[in-house]
């Protein structure tokens, strides 16, 4: 008996996120839900890219994985914590702490600077980073944006440039997860290629585990491991690539 439970808790340990039957709707008085997923594994250290059509169901998942959202019945567990059960608070710690999120919508600060928006991602944390200022012009060079742009006020920059210093924000704290929802829209050709590249590299150089969402789908060449929302709305596991 030890040893069967002591196998099962190693195979645990390899998840980054498990849901089982997972209901979630947005009116709690409707007759059924509007996303379900009976049961979904994924393993630390994968990037999955995730597709479908709109209304599939995409952002709906990232919000229930970031803790935005709450299921209305199931639990989702990430880093083998009933994360779902959490009380508001402690979602919002636990995500500072090892999630990075990149919506749709940047959620910059417009009056603060880049440096400051950035460094909120520090402070929520807790980390108290010193070298914050360095990781932070590091991480923009990369995605081939000017030393000098940290001291911009966020309003000041296009929106192709919010868009990238939303994306530094998310990685400054090298998450263990990476929750990534349509991160290029506001890209040309070459700056999404730069960011794909330092994203990929960044993620698979942590071992963090990313869900990556788009309805581009030449960045699905950049993944091992693709899924559709319509599958994944069935009993499945990422352990097999879906390409």
């Amino acid at each position: 008996m030890e040893s069967t439970e002591t196998n099962n808790a190693e195979s645990q340990s390899t998840l980054a996120i498990s849901l089982n039957n997972i209901e979630y709707k947005y009116k709690s008085k409707a007759t059924s839900p509007d996303l379900t997923i009976p049961q979904w594994d994924l393993k630390r250290g994968q990037q999955v890219f995730l597709y479908g059509d709109s209304g599939s169901g995409k952002t709906t998942l990232l919000n229930l994985l970031a803790g935005v959202l709450t299921p209305s019945a199931g639990v989702i567990k990430i880093f083998d914590r009933a994360f779902s059960s959490l009380s508001a608070r402690q979602r919002d710690k636990f995500r500072a702490r090892h999630i990075g999120v990149v919506f749709q919508q940047f959620n910059l600060i417009p009056y603060l600077s880049v440096l400051k928006n950035i460094q909120l991602a520090d402070y929520f944390a807790s980390t108290k980073r010193k070298d914050i200022i360095d990781s932070a012009q590091a991480l923009l060079s990369k995605l081939k944006m000017p030393a000098s742009v940290l001291n911009k006020r966020a309003s000041e920059l296009s929106v192709g440039q919010q868009q990238r210093v939303a994306i530094a924000r998310a990685l400054i704290n090298q998450p263990e997860l990476l929750l990534v929802d349509e991160p290029t829209s506001a890209l040309d050709a070459s700056a999404r290629d730069a960011f794909m590249k330092v994203l990929v590299e960044t993620c698979a150089a942590a071992n963090t585990t990313m869900v990556f969402v788009s309805h581009d789908m030449s960045l699905q060449d950049y993944f091992e491991t693709s899924i559709a929302m319509p599958l994944l709305s069935q009993s499945s596991s990422s352990q097999e690539g879906l390409k």
